[in-house]
């Protein structure tokens, strides 16, 4: 028999998410074809120093983010975080990075390792075509 997990458990086991990170929404937009996965953590999280390793940083504020994910069915999926930003003690303020993505990139991991394989094979065009492109979400 398999596990039943909500909607929000089922997306957090599918990204890989582990403690702080969580899912608070899940936005399906039929009409605009595109699927929003909001992530946060919670209030009083703390995260290691990017540069040291020092743990329990706390968090010195954050960025609005968003990151292009891979399609669900036929719906471009789109990541939305808060990235941190810690305040440690040796290295003063610095970006902690999220788990999905590269430092600075608008894309997950995952799209951008299968995008990258697709395009071994296909020209641009086309893998843009079969991706749904880059588009702008409100």
């Amino acid at each position: 028999m398999g596990i039943s997990y909500s909607t929000p458990q089922l997306v957090a086991v599918a990204l890989g998410l582990q403690s702080p990170w969580e899912v608070v929404e899940t936005r399906l937009d039929r009409t605009a074809n595109h699927l929003r996965l909001t992530l946060d953590f919670a209030r009083g999280a703390r995260f290691a120093c990017p540069a040291c390793s020092t743990e329990a940083c706390l968090v010195h504020d954050t960025e609005a983010r968003r990151w292009r994910h891979l399609n669900f069915f036929r719906y471009a999926c789109y990541i939305e975080a808060r990235q941190p930003r810690v305040r440690c003690l040796n290295c003063g303020v610095k970006t902690v990075p999220v788990p999905w993505a590269r430092p600075g990139s608008g894309f997950t991991l995952l799209f951008e390792a299968f995008t990258l394989t697709l395009m071994q094979d296909m020209p641009i065009r086309a893998v843009s075509d079969l991706v749904g492109g880059w588009s702008t979400i409100t």
